[in-house]
Formats: structure tokens, C-alpha cells, sequence
């Protein structure tokens, strides 16, 4: 049994990635009806949340039907990410995520995100006080390092487990491979080949179908996957891993009636939670992949990020619910 903590996540957990204008509440209800054992939200600046800046404020609704929920900060100053995880705790997650591992310019280039990897002392006293400063479990997600010269992982993830931390989730690749290359998850053996480290450790980076979720598990010594990306548009993930891991057999896709009906819940939630228009903008994103593979589907989807209102995107759903009635996807 996997615990972060004293939350019991079963024997191979699979977490669900925080990830910007992604991991919101809507997109969070449709993964974990369909699988993810612990998720997070996407990740929320500690100066926001200080400034009380809507935007920030509003990533912390959390849904007991979530639970366990894990809120993410990020920031670069130590006395504002204390102040942000006392105000996340608020909140009422079952746990904190301190985001080490964002990539982009506007976050890594101002020393945070993956922009601490470039100083590790840092990296553990911050770590350190947030700990100090909340009661529930603290998690870290991070990269391998800065760059291929830099990596300090092993370190990095028991200086951390050391100062409170109680799981990590690893993604494999540095700051300056972005999202490009291959992960190298050879690095997350040498992490959990470390006699000092007890805590679980979560592998991410390229998780995209069950097969691949199996061959790392057995190549690999996680104690469970982050999935992201694989998870845009195709919720449905988790639950395929979960069956192939268990029988060697991969679930039926999802047909149409089944993507119609999560496509519509997801976009309801969206509305629900943000507003018409705001709702139907930030669904915008999930159409590709939910109708992925469909022949002769541009046109639908272009129809689809443009249209306006909830009435006209149900219009086009209709439509393609009537034409593509018999069309059958493939595992």
C-alpha cells in the first residue's frame, strides 16, 4: 500500500499531473470518475494568493468528490511560499505540492519552478519552512535538474525527504529538454535505489498508453505514475493502465455515446464553475482529443473553438453524434 502520509492510494497509484489552464475542476471531475487515485490542481503563485488576486484565489476550490486533493504553489521567495501554503491549507486539501519542476521562461527564469534546481540549498530550506509552516503531508514535483550537467536528483530527493517531504513525483527529463526528447527514467532507479529514501516516488514524463504505463512499471522502481498530457481530452487513461496492470488486456475504447456524454459533462462543469463564456473558451483545448481519430472531423472542430454559446457547441455535438453513429474507435 502506497501512503503519502497517513492517505492509504492503494498499491500503484496513478496521480493525475497539475498542469496549467488544464487541471482545473471540471477536467479534474471527469479523470477521477474515470481512475485517477490522487490529483492535483494546477499549479497557483504564492504571490497571488498573498495579493488575494482572483485568478489565484479561484485555483483553490476543491471538491470533497476530489478527495484525496493536492493544491500546488509556486514562487520564488521563501517567505511568500510560507505565507501561500498557509493560505492553501486553508483550503482544505489533503495535501501540499510545492511545483519545482515548471519550465517555461516566465516561471524558471525568475527562480521558480525548475528555476531552483539551480540552487539546491534554496530549493531544501524552502522546502523546509513550508513544512514547518502547514499540518497536512507536503509533496515535491520536480525535474532530474537544470540541465544533463546538473542533475542531482538522488540528492535533491533525500536532502528534501529529509527536511519533511513525504512523496515525490520525478519528471524525467531537465529544464532544458522542456518537453522535447525522451524522458530518461533510468535516473528514478538511481532515486529509488538509495537505501536513505522511504518515501514513494512517483515517475512522470511519457506516459501515453497502457502498454507503456506496464513495461515501466517492470523496468522501472516507481511506487506509482503521474499521468499529464496523455490525459488531455482522454480521461479515460487511467482506467485502461489500471485494467492492462491487472489482466494484460486492454479495455475497449470508449465509443461515441461515451465521449459525447463526458465531452457534454465536462463542458457543463466548465460553464458551472466559470461562466458561459469563460467555460466554453477553456474547453476549447479538450476537443482534439476527445474526437481523436475520427475521419473527416476538421471541420467539426473547427466549428467546435469557435462557437460562442453552449447552445451552438451542443448543436455540433448533436451533429456528430447522428453522423459518425456507427463509427467505431480503436483501442
Amino acid at each position: 500500500m502506497v501512503k503519502i502520509g497517513n492517505i492509504e492510494l492503494g498499491d500503484f497509484p496513478l496521480l493525475l499531473a497539475p498542469m496549467e489552464d488544464v487541471s482545473d475542476p471540471p477536467f479534474r471531475a471527469v479523470c477521477k470518475q474515470n481512475g485517477a487515485d490522487l490529483m492535483y490542481t494546477e499549479f497557483i503563485s504564492s504571490e497571488g494568493l498573498i495579493r488575494d488576486a482572483a485568478k489565484s484565489v479561484q485555483k483553490l476550490d476543491v471538491y470533497d468528490y476530489e478527495r484525496p486533493i493536492g493544491i500546488q504553489i509556486f514562487g520564488n521567495e521563501i517567505e511568500s511560499m510560507r505565507e501561500a501554503a498557509a493560505i492553501a491549507e486553508e483550503a482544505g486539501p489533503d495535501i501540499l505540492d510545492i511545483n519545482y519542476g515548471c519550465p517555461v521562461n516566465k516561471v524558471a527564469c525568475k527562480g521558480a519552478g525548475a528555476g531552483i534546481l539551480l540552487d539546491i540549498p534554496k530549493m531544501v530550506s524552502m522546502t523546509a519552512e513550508i513544512v514547518k509552516r502547514v499540518n497536512i503531508p507536503v509533496t515535491v514535483k520536480t525535474r532530474l535538474g537544470w540541465n544533463h550537467e546538473t542533475i542531482k536528483i538522488v540528492e535533491v530527493a533525500e536532502r528534501l525527504q529529509d527536511v519533511g517531504i513525504q512523496a515525490i513525483s520525478i519528471h524525467a527529463r531537465t529544464r532544458q529538454q522542456m518537453y522535447k526528447g525522451e524522458a530518461d527514467w533510468s535516473w528514478l532507479n538511481l532515486v529509488k535505489d538509495n537505501p536513505r529514501l522511504h518515501i514513494p516516488v512517483f515517475g512522470n514524463g511519457d506516459i501515453d498508453s497502457p502498454e507503456k504505463a506496464a513495461e515501466y512499471k517492470a523496468k522501472y522502481n516507481v511506487d506509482g505514475m503521474m499521468i499529464g498530457r496523455a490525459s488531455i481530452g482522454y480521461p479515460w487513461i487511467f482506467n485502461e493502465i489500471k485494467h492492462y496492470l491487472a489482466t494484460g488486456e486492454k479495455l475497449t475504447a470508449p465509443d461515441l455515446t461515451e465521449r459525447l456524454a463526458v465531452t457534454r459533462k465536462h463542458l457543463d462543469f466548465s460553464i458551472e464553475w466559470k461562466g458561459e463564456k469563460q467555460g466554453i473558451l477553456e474547453m476549447r483545448r479538450h476537443y482534439t482529443n476527445y474526437f481523436r481519430g475520427m475521419p473527416n472531423f476538421k471541420p467539426f472542430r473547427t466549428e467546435m473553438v469557435t462557437a460562442d454559446t453552449y447552445e451552438q457547441v451542443c448543436e455540433i455535438l448533436n451533429q456528430v453524434a447522428e453522423l459518425y453513429a456507427d463509427y467505431e474507435f480503436q483501442p
